[in-house]
């Protein structure tokens, strides 16, 4: 159905797609590669919201390089879009330059879309196919399928630890388990999601900044806290430059001045209680879907690691692992339960494994979401 030259070209749209790892948030990494006469003519991935996508970028570029596209293939990485949002749909764009044939890596999770704009592109006679490299895209906008999906982003919760599993020593200091270029790697991915989310356990012990310091960045992901009781420390470098959300439990008399003062420094505050007075995990995981939030980087303490396990509220792990050991007494990556037998056992499967450094990355995903993908 593809030939060596199809997939050749989407392997270069897909590399234009990841070019807007960091900017195209809440819309999904898109690229487009325009083919005529086995001459690219034409290249664009999405630019930030509200304008260009893929497809007209590239259209834009063939143009400016004194190409005609009609009669063009355009390979894009997702489903040309087929409504009106901040700009108008990409279908339009390619029915309007007279490509003749479109091959599209996998159908758009949208609803608004879904199967619509390659629908809108064969009724006007334009050859469409789909399903060329599908994993891989469905891989670089794993976030958007989930928040599409599931109206919640994808959840990746990511530990740095030695070889025992333990996170810090019984003192408390974990700076640093594993090594510089582990450490540069997180950063890559803590600037790849649209928030970081960590616990007041984390803010209190380790006034963390939540930043992407280690790796060029041009924006800084939203930082997420969950603090029941509203303990924040006004000192806490959490809150210095952009204000971060914060969920709470409730807010009454007892922390009401904390609210205020919080509230004058530019901070939204969101109260979102379950039956235990604690803040709702999957309810906040929705809000956060509503906000566009695709992909949610979790760096938080043992306790707040269990509870979102527990709480089905992680889709993977990111973990490094030093090549040391800490000890039965250090501090441990989750605070779970054991299990009653082993069959009952939190079971993941590994997707990723890869030395950074001298530490080793693994990525490992929770069962029904290794399924689910």
């Amino acid at each position: 159905m593809f030939s060596e030259a199809d997939f050749t070209h989407m392997q270069r749209a897909l590399a234009l797609a990841a070019r807007g790892m960091y900017t195209t948030t809440p819309n999904p990494r898109v690229g487009c590669v325009l083919i005529k006469d086995d001459v690219t003519i034409g290249e664009g991935f999405t630019q930030p919201a509200g304008q260009d996508h893929a497809e007209v970028q590239a259209l834009k570029d063939a143009r400016r390089r004194g190409f005609d596209p009609r009669g063009a293939t355009a390979y894009v990485t997702l489903e040309p879009c087929s409504h009106f949002g901040r700009t108008p749909p990409c279908a339009h764009a390619l029915i309007d330059a007279q490509v003749k044939r479109v091959i599209a890596a996998m159908e758009d999770p949208n609803p608004q879309v879904s199967g619509r704009g390659l629908a809108m592109l064969r009724d006007a006679g334009i050859d469409v196919r789909c399903g060329l490299l599908a994993n891989e895209a469905r891989e670089l906008n794993i976030g958007f399928v989930s928040r599409m999906t599931r109206a919640r982003p994808w959840v990746r919760m990511k530990i740095a630890g030695s070889l025992d599993g333990r996170t810090a020593l019984p003192s408390g200091e974990s700076q640093w388990i594993t090594g510089a270029a582990a450490r540069a790697d997180g950063h890559a991915w803590r600037a790849r999601a649209c928030a970081i989310l960590t616990g007041i356990g984390t803010v209190r012990e380790d006034d963390p900044q939540l930043t992407v310091r280690e790796v060029e960045t041009p924006r800084q992901p939203l930082r997420v806290l969950i603090d029941s009781r509203l303990e924040v420390p006004l000192t806490a470098k959490l809150l210095e430059g952009a204000p971060p959300l914060v969920f709470c439990a409730r807010i009454d008399d007892t922390n009401a001045a904390r609210a205020e003062a919080l509230a004058a420094r530019g901070v939204e505050i969101v109260e979102l209680a379950n039956e235990r007075g604690k803040v709702d995990l999957a309810a906040m995981l929705k809000t956060l879907g509503a906000r566009g939030i695709n992909e949610l980087h979790v760096e938080a303490g043992h306790k707040l690691n269990g509870s979102l396990l527990r709480e089905g509220c992680v889709d993977e792990l990111l973990v490094y692992l030093a090549p040391s050991l800490l000890g039965a007494n250090s501090a441990g990556m989750f605070d779970l339960p054991a299990p009653a037998a082993l069959e009952a056992r939190t079971q993941l499967t590994f997707h990723a494994i890869e030395r950074i450094g001298d530490d080793l990355r693994i990525l490992a995903r929770l069962q029904q979401q290794a399924a689910h993908t």
